[in-house]
């Protein structure tokens, strides 16, 4: 049991088991908890590869996004409550799978317990997979632990945030987590067969009928970070959530919008990253979250 003030919530209660939960915004004990621990092959190239990315989807968030299409873990807390020494297990049963890495989907709330994990180096890197709202003084927890930064920048817009995610400092909280999340990482390194070793990777979901979001995105990238020092992934597979009754976010990209983010980005110079297919707003891309691995 501790006092939780971990994540820029800073809710300032007690977490305890998972049953006794519910009073903070990630409505999760002090424990893991945890839905899903399989090879995964729809991240980036150089995370996927070829082999898998060993990814663990941790339930709970403390975004909580009115469009989120994890939200049966998210906001629904499907999962199985583990120990710190089961966790580490099943790192290596992903790696005996043959995963290039670990990748951790949405820990930021167990970010304590995954630090603990992670007190022995492993074998192969480990990738923190978020949100972007993230604590300063929590993410010092992981330096010399996790190689690899993979957050979102999802707004730059702090309207939005507030009406999508309840964050509205949502943009100062993640780009100063960015640039510590660099501090310690520094720029992208990666083995012979192109599998990302080091780095960060800035994630960012463009939203429908809000490109003006995204281009300012766009801008503060190419503005605070030199060409090859980070990969930017702009992503198209924005779908709608069937339980979201928010007007305009009710489809999906089209076509004219997804044309004018890509002259924005070619025009912005940055070179190093990816733009997913607009063909990329599928469902199935949604892994099931059946406690395969748990």
């Amino acid at each position: 049991m501790f006092t939780c003030n971990l994540c820029p919530r800073k809710c300032n209660i007690q977490r305890k088991a998972l049953t006794d939960a519910g009073k903070g915004f990630c409505n999760m004990g002090e424990s893991p908890v945890i839905a899903r621990a399989a090879l995964h092959f729809w991240e980036e190239p150089p995370i996927s590869g070829t082999k898998g990315s060993g990814t663990i989807f941790f339930s709970g968030c403390n975004l909580k996004c009115a469009y989120c299409q994890n939200e049966e873990i998210s906001k629904g807390c499907l999962g199985k409550e583990i120990t710190v020494a089961r966790l580490r297990e099943i790192y290596f049963e992903l790696i005996e799978q043959g995963a290039h890495n670990i990748n951790l989907v949405t820990g930021t709330h167990f970010i304590k317990p995954i630090a603990e994990s992670l007190n022995e180096p492993l074998p192969v890197p480990v990738v923190y997979n978020c949100g972007g709202y993230e604590s300063i003084n929590a993410l010092k927890l992981l330096e010399n632990k996790v190689q690899i930064y993979l957050p979102d920048l999802k707004y730059s817009d702090d309207e939005l945030a507030l009406k999508y995610s309840e964050a509205p400092d949502y943009f100062e909280i993640a780009t100063n987590a960015i640039k510590e999340m660099f501090r310690q990482v520094g720029k992208c390194e990666f083995s012979d067969n192109g599998i990302m070793t080091k780095g960060v990777i800035i994630r960012h979901l463009i939203l429908p009928n809000h490109l003006e979001n995204t281009k300012k995105v766009i801008d503060w990238v190419k503005k605070n970070f030199k060409d090859g020092e980070v990969l930017f992934s702009l992503m198209s597979q924005f779908t709608p959530n069937k339980t979201c009754n928010i007007p305009e976010l009710s489809r999906r990209l089209i076509q004219e919008e997804y044309d004018e983010i890509e002259e924005y980005l070619f025009n912005s110079g940055i070179e190093d990253g990816f733009m997913q297919e607009l063909s990329s707003a599928k469902e199935e891309y949604i892994p099931p979250f059946n406690l395969e691995g748990v």
